[in-house]
Order: C-alpha cells, then sequence, then structure tokens
C-alpha cells in the first residue's frame, strides 16, 4: 500500500493539537485499506502544552512523529525543514489550527491517483476576517501582475506533494525559501481543490504584522526585479517631470517678473517628496541585500533537540543538538 505523510508544522498550538490528530487519523481510518499514514509533527520550540501532548500522543500512536525544535526558527525555515523529513509516496501539508479541513484528504488523494503530482488546496471563499481576506486577495493579485513566475491566487501552502515533487525541494538548499512561489514555478500541471477556509476556532495566529510583511516581500524579492526597475522608471519620470516644471517656472517667472512669487512652498514640498521616495526605494534595495546575505551565510534551515518514532536516523538533512 502507498505510504501517506501528513505534515503539520506547529507553535503553541496546545488548544488544537490533539483535534487535528484525531481528525486526520479518522480520515485514514476510512482509507485504511488503500494507504498506511504517518503524521509528522515539527514544533518551534513551543512554551505552552504542545510538547506535552505531542509526546503523549506519540506513545500511543508510532504513526505520529514529532521533532521538536532547539529553538525557535521562525515560520518559513521550521516548516520547510520538517517537508524534507517526509518520505511518503506522497506528503500532505496542513497547519495546525484547523483552518486546513483534514477532511479533505480523501479530495486531494483522489486528484493525486488521477496523475497530479501536486494539488493545491485553493480557497475560494474563508471565514476569517474580511478585511484580512480582501488584503490577502490584494497581493496574490498584485504579486501576479508583478512576477517573473506564475502564482497561485489564494493558496497558502496547503496541499499534496508527490514524492518526485518532494526530490526537488530537498534539492533545493535555499536558506529561506517562498515554498507558494517555489510550487507555483516548479510544481509543473496542478491539481485543484477547492474548499472554505473555517475561521480558527481554538487560540490566536502566530502571524503578526512583521511575520506577514516578511511573507509578502519574499514573494516579491524571489519573483520579481520590478521593484528595483520602478526605481530607475520613477526616477526618469520624476526627472523629465522636474524639468518640465523648472522650464515652466522660469518662462512665468520671465514673463511676470515683478508679479510672480515662487515661495518655500514648492521648494518644502518636492524636497519631501524626493526624500519620501528615496527612503522608499533605498527600503527595497535594502530587501534585496538582505536576501543576498541570507543565501551567502548558507546556515541551516533548523537544529533539531529531539526526535519521536522516528526509526532511522540516517536522513542527511537531520541536524541534531544535544
Amino acid at each position: 500500500m502507498k505510504k501517506i505523510s501528513i505534515f503539520t508544522p506547529c507553535f503553541n498550538e496546545e488548544e488544537n493539537i490533539v483535534e487535528i490528530y484525531e481528525r486526520v487519523k479518522a480520515q485514514f481510518d476510512l482509507l485504511k485499506d488503500k494507504y498506511t499514514y504517518e503524521h509528522i509533527f515539527i514544533d518551534n520550540a513551543s512554551f505552552d502544552k504542545t510538547v506535552e501532548l505531542l509526546r503523549g500522543i506519540a506513545a500511543k500512536d508510532k504513526n505520529v512523529k514529532v521533532i521538536i525544535n532547539a529553538m525557535n526558527f521562525g515560520p518559513v525555515r521550521s516548516p520547510i525543514y520538517g517537508l524534507k523529513q517526509c518520505y511518503g509516496d506522497a506528503v500532505i501539508f496542513m497547519v495546525a489550527d484547523l483552518q486546513d479541513p483534514p477532511e479533505l484528504i480523501p479530495a486531494f488523494l483522489e486528484q493525486w491517483e488521477a496523475g497530479h503530482k501536486v494539488v493545491v488546496g485553493v480557497k475560494n471563499h474563508s471565514k476569517e476576517n474580511p478585511i484580512m481576506y480582501s488584503i490577502r486577495k490584494m497581493f496574490y493579485k498584485t504579486l501576479m501582475k508583478m512576477s517573473e513566475t506564475r502564482h497561485i491566487t489564494n493558496y497558502t501552502g496547503f496541499g499534496l506533494y508527490d514524492k518526485s515533487f518532494m526530490d526537488i525541494v530537498r534539492k533545493n538548499d535555499d536558506p529561506y525559501p517562498y515554498f507558494r512561489g517555489f510550487v507555483a514555478e516548479f510544481g509543473g500541471d496542478l491539481g485543484e481543490v477547492y474548499y472554505t477556509q473555517p475561521k480558527r476556532e481554538h487560540g490566536h495566529t502566530k502571524n503578526n504584522f512583521y511575520t506577514l510583511y516578511d511573507q509578502a516581500m519574499q514573494g516579491f524579492v524571489n519573483h520579481s526585479k520590478l521593484p528595483l526597475r520602478l526605481a530607475c522608471f520613477i526616477g526618469f519620470g520624476v526627472a523629465i517631470a522636474s524639468l518640465i516644471v523648472a522650464v515652466v517656472y522660469f518662462i512665468y517667472k520671465l514673463l511676470y517678473w515683478d508679479d510672480f512669487i515662487v515661495g518655500t512652498a514648492p521648494l518644502v514640498i518636492g524636497l519631501f517628496f524626493f526624500s519620501a521616495i528615496q527612503l522608499i526605494f533605498i527600503g527595497i534595495i535594502g530587501e534585496y541585500i538582505g536576501a543576498i546575505h541570507t543565501q551567502v551565510r548558507k546556515r541551516p534551515l533548523v537544529i533539531e533537540k529531539e526526535r519521536i518514532n522516528f526509526e532511522s536516523e540516517d536522513s542527511s538533512e537531520n541536524n541534531k543538538i544535544s
């Protein structure tokens, strides 16, 4: 029988961890004649009862495997590292907050069996805050227009990935990857499963303005040079506009020498405007330089503290600290 790896990253999800385990198990109890499964959790140094609960679940069910990080490595590096530890015939990525419904597992497997190497979950509706949902949609549309590669609207990473695609992911040594863009670029003929994203019922989102901004800039830096080129375009445009305004002012002054007073307001407004433009584009350049700096350092994605229920420790990806 084919083996399916369910992968769930988590951080301070004590209110959801048991439920997601039970709902995933319930799906595979229905599919036990066709598939075996493992449920791999990677905990990003939770300080609530998440690790304690995972230990209890893993002690009772050997299908559950747990990686505990030595410290919090952030919402980008830890999930990618965990994905690279999944060696099933297919891997299904779902987060711990239950906004990725486990009940969609059969739909993913059906499309996989039909021949799609990658099947993505696309949320065509969401019960989350409508303002945030609208902002996310606007971001996806903007990124699609500015990107040099294709992107998937309303896709968060929830999906199924064949082992052949996972081999490609493991070969990618990017120390700070943008997984959604990687899937869109290299996923080939994608299958799609549409769903309504439920509202988070328990706990609070671990995303904040900084993490959301970080992931958004990741998308632009990894898949578009347009922000950099905009600096040139706007620079040329402003230079031409400034020259035209200067000529108009000069002519107007010649015609109305005694009556026309330029004043300091245009000078002050222009100074602040150009300063703001410069700071914006210095920031954009800084984002690209920061991405280069991250690539050059080549630091490991994660350092592990402990593994539970992993029979083999010979994975080349394994980084462990005692």
